[in-house]
């Protein structure tokens, strides 16, 4: 059933004008209390107090999950400062999330701490998470492979998930509707009784889909539902000795008749954690994931399968991390294996990883107020150089309401399996090839053959050298300045990234495309400042607001135009032009400036809620269209600024029933993609997205 726009729009500002009129009753403010207990283990992978920690984290907690009223990790991300949800080129290409200016390729995610899979082409969609069950997610911004080792290059993302408290059984069951019949239900069922726990999680989520190109054959969003189910099982073996078992798996089907596509991730863990003594803890750890999907499109008309896409990678890993305590200090030591396999028809071959990695770290406190973290890793991979990422943070408590922290370290991502397997040719595309790195040798031997190559444009000789992981290394320096109810912090950041992997033509051929092939090239930055202001000083009232200011370069392009290297075409005078280094952009798909704002307000006395969030992104460029390989003021693939309103009112009814309205998009923002074809409007928004949702506890 799809919501009626105009009734719902008047009962949710009826709400609104209700709750805004209510008076106060003193009670504690739930808010308020969350941050007195805020503590994250990704950071460190102990347990760590969020405030004390000497390098920047962003904490989401369930309260917030709960009362903004989404349904899936991409919405949440979206709204905290120095995380963007971004775009591809073209619409319908998927978002990736970006962190620091730096590209969602390099930002590992984690559920529990173990790795999920699933970049059929770089990005890893996030709108397959579902957080109905989460506790709260953890965001490490800047290079973390001293832990987590490759695509920590960027930033981590952990989702952690509830476990059970009380032996009364307890769960909850919802559903959400929204525009464009949207549905979303789930169920969840948990309880620990004495030794055992157990927690179980079913979610549906459907829709209709959406078209934000009416000129073009098909929907932008087409219709699909999707299945997740995960199970967890918590068992005290003894006061020293417990275990945790967990799996989930997700499902998904889209509606592309005649076409077909479908997506499957399975997740499977088990972690042992053993006390000898209180002073010395150990974990051993399987995990296995398993991401498959099955894509096929066809002719409507002939049913004839212009392209297939058959995706099966399976990641196993075994771990074991040890933990010892010297007082306030502790030493971590881990070591363990990645076996990872890949079968994809765009493969001429199955193809497999095998790498071993040992870390340590030592979080120590040599004097009063200094807190220091040292972490190095080892990585030996068999398709790439050993890798060595240290890193070092450290936390100065200047007062009790003043303290500066920094942190510099490495980060790197392994060449990927399509950056050295892929073997591609686009039959209806007009013929061009793409050939991974392994493969690029034999790709061009075989077209050769065929006397298909008409000339080549890179030596020979070559074809089929080694790519090197690309590498980064990160600086954060920052302050939190406590003064009352206020809480600022502020953090400067840079990163510097060499060897990323780019593509290069390799030979054109006698049907006029190209050879596709891949190359370390390019050596790019992300700087800028990011600072959060918080605010709890008025009863039940909690506001708070971020902001970024990014600048993301090429440094090879910088060096082009300060040598007056680099011309483009004037639109205006049609004259062509010398670029000056002011008229660099910068990298595709980065906004100078965002900005986020939330309001959230208890009202005791009626047992109910109100948030609203704003989140604004300035300018950003989509791809360069005038020929000269940069973003520059010349080209016509900028998307303007754009601000997104959040709102979202709850109330609880009978102590069990809570009652959600909301709208996603309030001001409906829809905008326009620069990149759409001359007389064919394409937008980037499909506007405001009115929801309620009914929450039964028990």
């Amino acid at each position: 059933m799809s919501l009626n726009k105009n009734n719902l729009t008047l009962i949710f500002f009826t709400l609104y004008l209700t709750f805004a009129l209510g008076q106060l009753e003193e009670r504690r403010d739930s808010i308020l209390m969350q941050d007195l207990d805020e503590v994250v283990v990704t950071a460190t992978r102990t347990v760590r107090q969020l405030s004390s920690l000497p390098l920047p984290v962003t904490l989401i907690p369930k309260t917030q999950l709960e009362q903004t009223g989404v349904t899936r990790l991409n919405e949440i991300l979206n709204e905290q400062t120095g995380i963007v949800m971004t775009p591809d080129a073209t619409v319908g290409g998927g978002e990736g999330v970006q962190i620091q200016g730096i590209a969602s390729d390099y930002v590992l995610v984690l559920i529990d701490g173990v790795p999920v899979v699933g970049r059929s082409s770089g990005n890893l969609d996030l709108s397959r998470f579902a957080i109905g069950n989460i506790k709260q997610i953890e965001v490490v911004k800047g290079p973390s492979s001293s832990l987590f080792g490759s695509e920590a290059l960027g930033g981590v993302i952990n989702i952690i998930t509830e476990k059970p408290l009380t032996e009364k059984i307890s769960g909850q069951l919802s559903h959400r509707m929204a525009t464009f019949n949207h549905h979303n239900s789930n169920f969840s069922i948990n309880q620990r009784k004495e030794d055992l726990g157990y927690s179980f999680f079913l979610d549906r989520l459907s829709t209709d889909g959406y078209d934000l190109a009416s000129g073009d054959v098909g929907q932008t969003v087409n219709p699909f539902d999707n299945y997740t189910l995960s199970g967890r099982l918590f068992y005290d073996a003894s006061e020293k000795l417990d275990f945790f078992v967990s799996g989930r798996f997700f499902h998904q089907d889209f509606d592309v008749a005649p076409s077909t596509s479908m997506e499957q991730d399975l997740n499977l863990l088990v972690r042992a954690n053993h006390d000898p003594s209180s002073k010395t803890n150990l974990q051993y750890e399987l995990y296995f994931t398993n991401y498959i999907t099955d894509e096929e499109s066809l002719d409507i008309l002939t049913d004839e399968v212009l392209l297939a896409n058959d995706f099966n990678q399976k990641l196993f890993r075994p771990e074991v991390r040890f933990n010892q305590k010297f007082g306030e200090n502790t030493f971590t030591l881990g070591v363990g294996g990645n076996l990872e396999t890949l079968q994809r028809n765009l493969f001429a071959n199955n193809v497999s990883f095998f790498s071993q990695y040992v870390f340590s770290q030592y979080d120590f406190t040599p004097l009063e107020g200094l807190n220091v973290i040292a972490g190095l890793r080892f990585d030996n991979h068999s398709e790439y150089n050993s890798q060595l990422s240290p890193k070092l943070s450290v936390r100065y408590e200047i007062s009790p309401s003043l303290a500066v922290k920094g942190s510099v370290g490495s980060g790197f991502k392994a060449p990927d399996f399509r950056q050295l397997y892929l073997d591609f040719t686009n039959a209806s595309g007009g013929g061009y090839s793409v050939f991974g790195k392994e493969v690029e040798a034999q790709g061009i031997q075989r077209l050769q053959e065929n006397d298909e190559i008409a000339n080549l444009a890179v030596n020979p000789s070559r074809l089929g050298e080694r790519l090197n992981a690309e590498s980064s290394i990160g600086y954060n320096l920052g302050l939190t300045l406590k003064s009352g109810k206020l809480t600022t912090d502020v953090n400067l950041f840079r990163n510097d990234f060499t060897n990323l992997i780019d593509t290069q033509i390799l030979a054109s051929k006698t049907n006029g495309q190209n050879v596709f092939g891949y190359i370390n090239r390019e050596r790019v930055y992300t700087q800028g400042l990011e600072t959060d202001i918080k605010f709890n000083g008025i009863k039940n009232l909690s506001l708070s607001g971020g902001y970024q200011l990014l600048f993301a370069y090429d440094k090879d392009q910088e060096a082009a135009l300060d040598q007056g290297e680099v011309f483009a075409r004037d639109p205006e005078t049609l004259q062509t032009v010398r670029l000056e280094r002011s008229q660099y952009f910068g990298l595709e798909n980065r906004s100078r400036h965002t900005f986020n704002f939330k309001v959230f307000y208890e009202i005791p006395k009626w047992d109910a809620n109100a948030n609203l969030r704003v989140v604004y992104r300035s300018r950003f460029g989509l791809t360069d269209r005038n020929g000269n390989n940069l973003l520059d003021d010349f080209d016509n693939s900028f998307v303007d600024g754009y601000s997104l309103v959040n709102l979202s009112l709850g109330k609880t009814l009978f102590k069990h029933y809570q009652l959600q309205l909301g709208a996603n998009n309030l001001l409906d923002f829809k905008g326009s993609n620069p990149l759409a074809l001359q007389d064919n409007e394409v937008l980037i928004n499909p506007g405001i997205q009115l929801f309620t949702r009914l929450n039964i506890t028990f």
